[in-house]
């Protein structure tokens, strides 16, 4: 018995590892992140990519790198209970580890001159969202731009444009969150982009679970694209650096002003 225990033990902790992906100082810090939806990931859904080799990066050497090509779905690691293939989705993002309370966090992301959009897909590329509930704040992007998405029960209670498209293409966009993660409603969120305070909210903002965050490519209604018309559905890449965590504005913007 005791050494079927010690097979069990052993087989989750290669199954926990194999799903682990590790951001460099360089581009990220406090938070450490998994894979989400590990069965059905991509060998090019995520990496790490330098400088040197001609990749954009916004400080540092390095920045991560993610890609979603048609039929990228996965489903979650054993047993399997939610499956991207069968829910019209498909994604390849990183997800991290779970809190409650005040937290900075921060991320810089970049479009390549040749993106692609989407739409009316729903596309989301980086989101706050609570461990067995709905998303808190998601930051999604259409035809006309980029969008805090301000969410209750997995429906929309605000969105609010933070960036037009024509900024979004080519270039490098700072994103700074400060929230209060708390059913509470001393809660709040303020978002800053290129360092100018782009939206404010003041009330709750989870239903008591604890909240995570994710970020990458995240499709959903991937049907959508091919509704009206019948066209080649565009592969999508990302880049995302300095991925930043903490207690203070000063922890996690200290690379970029």
């Amino acid at each position: 018995m005791k050494k079927v225990l010690a097979i069990v033990v052993v087989s989750l902790m290669l199954i926990g590892n194999a799903f682990s992906f590790g951001l460099p100082k360089d581009v990220g810090s406090g938070n450490s992140y998994t894979k989400s939806l590990g069965s059905g990931f991509k060998k090019h859904g995520v990496r790490i990519v330098k400088k040197e080799d001609g990749f954009p990066v916004r400080a540092g050497e390095k920045s991560v790198r993610f890609e979603v090509r048609f039929g990228d779905c996965g489903k979650d690691k054993p047993p399997g209970k939610w499956s991207d293939c069968k829910k019209d989705r498909q994604r390849h993002e990183l997800s991290g580890k779970k809190f409650k309370g005040e937290k900075w966090t921060a991320f810089s992301i970049y479009l390549p001159k040749d993106f692609k959009s989407v739409d009316p897909v729903k596309l989301a590329m980086g989101q706050f969202h609570q461990k067995g509930g709905s998303p808190n704040l998601m930051f999604q992007f259409n035809n006309y731009g980029f969008w805090a998405d301000r969410q209750r029960g997995f429906m929309t209670i605000e969105q609010k444009l933070i960036l037009p498209y024509g900024d979004m293409i080519g270039k490098w966009n700072d994103i700074l969150i400060h929230g209060n993660f708390t059913k509470k409603e001393d809660g709040f969120f303020k978002i800053w982009v290129n360092n100018k305070l782009k939206y404010e909210y003041s009330g709750r903002t989870t239903s008591g679970k604890p909240s995570y965050f994710k970020f990458g490519i995240y499709q959903t209604y991937v049907s959508r694209y091919s509704l009206y018309e019948e066209r080649t559905y565009p592969t999508q890449i990302v880049y995302f650096d300095e991925i930043r965590h903490g207690n203070s504005r000063e922890k996690v913007v200290k690379d970029l002003y």
